[in-house]
């Protein structure tokens, strides 16, 4: 058992693009879903509160292509959401098309968790770098794009 004292040895890089990408998302997660517990969100939660708050009412699929989610854990996750009133839905042109967007409560649900959100993504800044941080997103971007 290792102490809170104790010096935690380095993970090794792993052999595996999914692996190393998995397990950095767990860390991640994990650190934003603290600094989001108190607003009562999940990073996952935050961030689709936030791509609607910026890109307006979505399809579905635009949402779910967006943040790169398969189609049943969005459904799951945009239900809870509907049913704690941050957002809501409305048949689009085709009855199959289902169109989101942000309630009032959903805009002020999201500006309460900001301010957490933001002290957390500064300690990433801090402890990665500016430029290291910038560069990632690039990459994981291009990751996205290779992988689909």
């Amino acid at each position: 058992m290792t102490r809170h004292s104790d010096p935690v040895p380095p993970r090794p890089v792993l052999a595996c693009a999914c692996a190393n990408l998995r397990r950095a998302a767990r860390a991640v997660t994990q650190l934003y879903d603290e600094a989001l517990r108190d607003a009562g969100l999940r990073a996952t939660q935050f961030a689709l509160l936030e791509t609607l708050r910026l890109k307006g009412e979505l399809t579905q699929g635009q949402l779910g292509y967006l943040q790169a989610m398969d189609s049943t854990t969005l459904t799951r996750t945009l239900g809870g959401m509907r049913a704690r009133g941050w957002i809501r839905s409305r048949h689009g042109d085709d009855r199959r098309e289902r169109l989101w967007s942000l309630t009032s409560m959903g805009r002020r649900k999201a500006e309460q968790a900001r301010p957490a959100w933001e002290l957390v993504q500064k300690r990433v800044q801090s402890r990665f770098g500016r430029k290291r941080l910038l560069s990632m997103f690039d990459d994981l971007t291009a990751i996205v794009a290779a992988a689909s």
